[in-house]
């Protein structure tokens, strides 16, 4: 019975990844939203064996709790974390806005980091120290395009700079994480899922991929990962991602 841990589950990726995981009654999932989220659709997604707990990926204290809760629901020795997909994210940025870098506000890049590089950063922290994580664990930490260095520099005009910034630091922080969780973990694997421009609130109307196909091929994806993918920035698609 394999036990998925996904945070930001309220909507977009995250709802659709509870929905298609939900068919099948051998899962367990633990979905995590913010505390104020609106759980109308969640509930309607989950199967009997989906957790929904609340966490706030930009409070500490909030993770730790959920850490903790995560922790009395897993108390058999035998049922691990098997998958941690850290989807919630936060862009506060224009993707209209152009020069973005020379006028950042401070506090918006603070916000964004805060739960796009920091809140994935505890997750992890905080889940083994309460040793809930299987030693095959499959961390994934859902980024962007926008963190790619390779592909802003080829971006005319460029955009969104505080969010890409967050993302490119969240990428950093899986490099090291790849190497500092398997040094504990033997099997784990940590990537970083490039999940395509997706019909989500925060991709837009105009994007090219429906939510749908995205997370069908994103877990694909997942559930084909091998030891020798530790590290890597991978599309949707299976294909590499440039750093």
């Amino acid at each position: 019975m394999p036990v998925y841990c996904i945070t930001g589950t309220n909507r977009g990726i995250g709802l659709e990844l509870v929905r298609q995981l939900s068919r099948s009654p051998s899962n367990t999932i633990l979905a995590t939203t913010r505390p104020s989220a609106d759980l109308t659709d969640l509930h309607a997604a989950a199967s009997p064996t989906t957790h929904i707990l609340p966490c706030d990926t930009a409070d500490l204290s909030s993770v730790r709790q959920f850490a903790e809760s995560a922790a009395k629901l897993l108390r058999d020795p035998n049922l691990r974390i098997d998958y941690l997909i850290n989807n919630a994210g936060l862009s506060l940025s224009a993707f209209g806005a152009v020069g973005e870098s020379l006028h950042l506000e401070p506090d918006d890049v603070l916000k964004q980091i805060s739960v796009n590089v920091l809140g994935p950063a505890k997750m992890v922290e905080y889940l083994m120290e309460k040793d809930v994580l299987a030693d095959s664990v499959r961390v994934v930490n859902v980024s962007s395009v926008m963190g790619s260095l390779s592909k802003m520099g080829e971006m005319q005009p460029r955009r969104v700079a505080g969010y890409s910034i967050s993302k490119a630091a969240l990428n950093m922080l899986s490099v090291h994480q790849a190497g500092d969780i398997r040094s504990r973990l033997s099997r784990a694997v940590v990537v970083v899922l490039d999940p395509g421009w997706v019909r989500t609130r925060m991709g837009g109307e105009w994007a090219t991929l429906s939510v749908e196909e995205c997370v069908a091929r994103s877990l694909q994806l997942v559930h084909g990962l091998g030891g020798g993918d530790n590290g890597r920035f991978l599309e949707y698609t299976g294909m590499e991602t440039p750093w």
